[in-house]
């Protein structure tokens, strides 16, 4: 699967383990070690992105691995999907990367039958939170470890069945 957002980006469906998913992900932990003082502590079980239960993905642009991110199914309610470990290189920020995964990833869910999707973000990620408002995400409540965090944004947004997305009207 290839995109024109920006030339020579492709996205290509992963594993979780996949070794340059896996490097990717140990990027975005050290992100959460800069802005929080540790890592993501949130469980999660690889097999959980294997379709039809989940799916990561990586982004890369002209060959070099730039991005990932994933969903799968979530547990608080019954059609949602989680968004997890959405990140980009900072080499490649600023370029429309982290629109082009989002909707890939919106698209994906919907496709599975998923009619929404949550995230869970923190308050020392402006940037991902502006792309979340501009996305058309709006606030839902707290699950999950981080469910009483007082710097825990928990965000969705509903999906309709053809893979676009709709602006949130669950949220509460």
């Amino acid at each position: 699967m290839s995109t024109s957002a920006e030339r020579g980006v492709t996205l290509r469906q992963v594993g979780y383990a996949d070794p340059v998913a896996q490097h990717l992900i140990e990027r975005v932990q050290q992100e959460y070690v800069v802005r929080y003082g540790g890592r993501d502590e949130a469980v999660v079980d690889p097999a959980e992105f294997s379709p039809p239960r989940g799916l990561f993905l990586v982004a890369e642009v002209d060959g070099v691995p730039a991005g990932c991110g994933g969903w799968r199914a979530h547990r608080a309610g019954e059609g949602a999907a989680e968004l997890k470990r959405m990140y980009v290189e900072p080499d490649f920020r600023r370029r429309g990367l982290s629109r082009v995964l989002l909707a890939e990833l919106e698209r994906t869910a919907a496709a599975a039958g998923h009619t929404r999707l949550v995230l869970n973000s923190g308050d020392r990620q402006p940037e991902a939170l502006a792309l979340y408002a501009r996305e058309g995400y709006a606030p839902v409540p707290g699950y999950g470890v981080y469910a009483d965090s007082p710097d825990a944004v928990f965000l969705g947004k509903d999906l309709v069945p053809d893979g676009t997305a709709v602006e949130d009207s669950w949220a509460s």
